[in-house]
């Protein structure tokens, strides 16, 4: 191991508690599952491909405001901070402040993919040897602890991008947001990414890609449960679906079923019918106002920046 990663701290997801949550969304009038159960290995680099696409405008354009505005968007991190990346994934973005940060004093990255977390922060640790490196495997809208640190750091910032916080319904999301304050403490910070609003077919098209990446990112959960839960779920009978919903001002995806059929979830059979649906995933957009309202009990907005077409934002928040 490099002498500048600290060994893995592990949140565990035990089997008992997915098939528990997986039976709860089944027993919902809309059945659905945790969007959490997208990252496996395989659904990771699905994700990561994802990312890539020409239909997929959120992380070139994230990437896009970062890199015009990072010198200003370092000096509000400022330098000795911890940072604190939630869900980390292929690490792209937090290099681009770890190239422009001035002395940061450690970084703790935070994902769910225990395989994808290990081979980015190897990947990490050899570039940035003089870094501090301390990963946690966790579901971190769970509960979860940060690491203990023999080191001196003057603040905390978390870092969220890929507008992830749509993930969540209003109510949850300021919840969370709530929790994550606690963690980093007043005057510490967080720096978000949040999609906004926009035409109905730049949006349907990002989730409907032509190379149908979404399609086989959706439909993995299926594989991922068959394999690791036992269910019984034949893929072939069920089709991607996401579309815009404009009265929640959010993307929906589904999967739906294209016959009658029975699933089987710890030995608790499902009837689902056809064209019926499992929501996977939401992903909430939000107006720069409707997101200064929803945060504003827990950080003040100290700056927003945004791409020339106002698609997507990147803010630095305060924990009040």
């Amino acid at each position: 191991m490099k002498k500048n990663l600290l060994q893995l701290d592990k949140f565990d997801s035990e089997r008992e508690d997915i098939i528990n949550e997986v039976i709860a969304g089944f027993e919902k009038p809309q059945k659905q599952l945790p969007c959490k159960l997208f990252y496996d290995k395989r659904g990771s680099a699905l994700f990561d491909e994802i990312c890539g696409l020409e239909e997929y405008y959120p992380t070139r354009t994230e990437i896009g405001i970062m890199k015009e505005n990072i010198d200003e968007i370092c000096s509000f991190l400022d330098s000795g901070c911890l940072l604190v990346e939630l869900g980390s994934g292929s690490s792209v973005k937090i290099r681009l402040l770890l190239d422009n940060l001035r002395n940061p004093s450690g970084y703790v990255p935070i994902d769910i993919s225990e395989e994808h977390l290990i081979e980015s922060v190897n990947a990490l640790a050899s570039d940035y040897p003089g870094l501090r490196i301390m990963p946690v495997c966790a579901d971190y809208t769970q509960p979860f602890s940060l690491p203990k640190l023999d080191f001196p750091f003057s603040h905390t910032v978390f870092f969220y991008p890929g507008s992830t916080i749509g993930n969540f319904k209003p109510d949850s999301a300021n919840r969370f947001l709530g929790r994550i304050a606690k963690h980093a403490g007043r005057g510490s910070g967080l720096l978000i990414g949040v999609d906004l609003v926009k035409d109905v077919k730049t949006l349907e098209v990002a989730y409907n890609d032509r190379k149908g990446v979404t399609a086989e990112f959706n439909l993995n959960i299926l594989k991922r449960l068959n394999r690791e839960t036992g269910t019984d779920f034949d893929v072939a009978k069920w089709r991607h679906k996401a579309f815009f919903n404009p009265r929640d001002s959010r993307i929906e995806m589904h999967l739906e079923s294209v016959i009658n059929q029975r699933v089987k979830v710890d030995g608790t059979s499902f009837r689902i019918r056809k064209d019926e649906t499992i929501l996977t995933e939401y992903s909430y957009k939000y107006t720069l106002e409707g997101f200064e309202a929803l945060v504003s009990a827990h950080y003040t907005v100290e700056r927003v920046w945004t791409d020339r077409d106002k698609k997507f934002s990147v803010q630095y928040l305060k924990v009040r």
